[in-house]
């Protein structure tokens, strides 16, 4: 009589569930490939969990809450995203939403976290209200595709010079404004831990290693770094540090990291001081709308770019065309806003790093419960997070901005009156220090030239719509 192996029966009955789930079959995959494409993406933007609460913690927030908000977020993001669309995409804070709440919204113009977080929410509101009618196509289709991309690459921009600016590299200067550091400076200043030359050495390792396409490139540039800057610290007298007196609430006794041991069982307590204290009520404000619109406007770009893009890689059209499930994938990323809010995240969005994972072969949804699970493990790392110089992690961030950047290759260059808006965008992003004055610059010069040029008829009602809105911006908020 043969022998059953219970083994194996359990091992069926776990794929015919996952079958059932995940469809793996129609999509010609397997559970094993499946947890590799989740792996890779989730290697490949792992670093969210470290910059983000770096970044978001300058408005005051608590780093630990951050970092457990941030993981948090992410894991119920991108499960909703895998079991609801079936769709092999991570979700996490996203990266130029979250500067634009920190230095833009609660930084220049003075708001306070709780009533940015409100404005996340009401943003996160309206794109949910968008994705279950046809808003979304209307606001999709009336946006010139030039303003769209230099969205993309000016949301890059400002990160760079934020990189910049946190890696010590770029300082402030009284006569040119900003002007190189001394690049052997080592210590402490505004933004905590400088280093600008290993900021650069970050950022140029992983540069080289993504470009050989090597295995968690970012997590290997910062991990080198951040053993380099131990080196120092055990090698160099701790004299060798300059830490400023503004600093030195903050700047650890041995220089520039503390060990404490890589693992922590989750406190969720850390949660408590950030955990659904939005401001709903003081987010309705008009001189917030630009604020809400800007939210509004970059998830919706960044997130249709981003799942369009994975669905033509990951083969997710049907012989005429059309994407699969997109409606559904589109629907899970604006509540994932909404659920973020919550937790203390900025805008939680779709990232383009997800095609890592679906160039080993991810195509399902079992893809990104696998990134989910892995944000959850993240959790446990908040000591690891707590050790990492802020120098390290902003290489990453400098990266970033330049693969954010490569968007403007898809302009228009022969015509002034589609490349010139974008650059105006996507430079006064930078130069202004805001998104928000970005995309109003953006808009505006895009309507004056069209119509100065005799191309009205280019204009849509939206763009229309949009323009009046930011000229009344400057002329009645500034």
């Amino acid at each position: 009589m043969e022998q059953i192996n219970p083994n194996h029966e359990n091992k069926s009955s776990q794929n015919g569930l996952l079958e059932r789930l995940f469809k793996l079959s129609a999509h010609k995959t397997d559970v094993k490939t499946e947890l590799m494409a989740g792996l890779t993406t989730f290697v490949t933007m792992s670093y969210i969990m470290f910059l983000n609460p770096i970044i978001m913690s300058k408005t005051g927030m608590p780093f630990d809450g951050l970092f457990l908000a941030t993981c948090l977020g992410a894991a119920i993001a991108t499960i909703m995203m895998g079991l609801y669309a079936n769709w092999p995409v991570g979700l996490a804070p996203g990266m130029g939403l979250n500067a634009f709440f920190t230095f833009s919204v609660v930084g220049s113009m003075g708001y306070s976290w709780q009533i940015a977080l409100g404005a996340v929410f009401l943003s996160g509101v309206l794109f949910v209200l968008m994705s279950v009618t046809r808003l979304r196509e209307w606001m999709i289709d009336s946006i010139p595709m030039s303003l769209r991309l230099a969205m993309t690459a000016g949301v890059g921009l400002f990160l760079g010079f934020i990189g910049l600016r946190f890696t010590g590299i770029v300082v402030a200067d009284p006569d040119n404004i900003v002007a190189i550091a001394d690049l052997t400076h080592f210590g402490f200043g505004a933004f905590g831990p400088e280093a600008p030359a290993l900021g650069f050495l970050s950022f140029l390792l992983i540069s080289v290693l993504s470009y050989r396409k090597v295995f968690g490139a970012v997590l290997i540039g910062i991990a080198v770094t951040t053993f380099i800057a131990f080196a120092m610290t055990w090698i160099l007298p701790v004299d060798f540090f300059v830490v400023s007196d503004a600093a030195k609430s903050f700047a650890p006794a041995s220089g520039f990291v503390a060990y404490k041991g890589l693992l922590a069982v989750p406190d969720f307590a850390a949660l408590e001081p950030i955990f659904w204290k939005a401001d709903i009520a003081g987010a309705f404000e008009v001189a917030l709308i630009p604020v809400i619109v800007t939210f509004l406007f970059v998830n919706i770009f960044d997130t249709a770019g981003t799942l369009m893009g994975v669905a033509e890689r990951a083969n997710l059209q049907d012989k005429n065309g059309k994407i699969q499930g997109l409606s559904k994938s589109l629907k899970a990323d604006s509540i994932s806003s909404v659920i973020g809010t919550a937790f203390g995240c900025p805008p939680v969005t779709s990232y383009v790093e997800s095609a890592a994972g679906v160039a080993v072969g991810g195509r399902t949804g079992l893809t990104a419960v696998t990134i989910g699970l892995l944000f959850a493990v993240g959790m446990f790392f908040l000591p690891l997070a707590q050790m990492l110089p802020g120098f390290a992690v902003d290489g990453a961030l400098i990266y970033v901005s330049m693969l954010m950047m490569s968007s403007l290759k898809g302009l228009d260059w022969d015509d002034f009156t589609e490349y010139a808006p974008a650059v105006c965008t996507t430079v006064m992003m930078a130069f202004t220090f805001s998104i928000a004055n970005g995309i109003a610059f953006g808009f505006i010069t895009y309507t004056v030239l069209k119509v100065g040029t005799g191309k009205s008829n280019k204009i849509s009602g939206g763009v229309w719509a949009l323009t009046a809105l930011f000229v009344a911006k400057f002329i009645f908020l500034t």
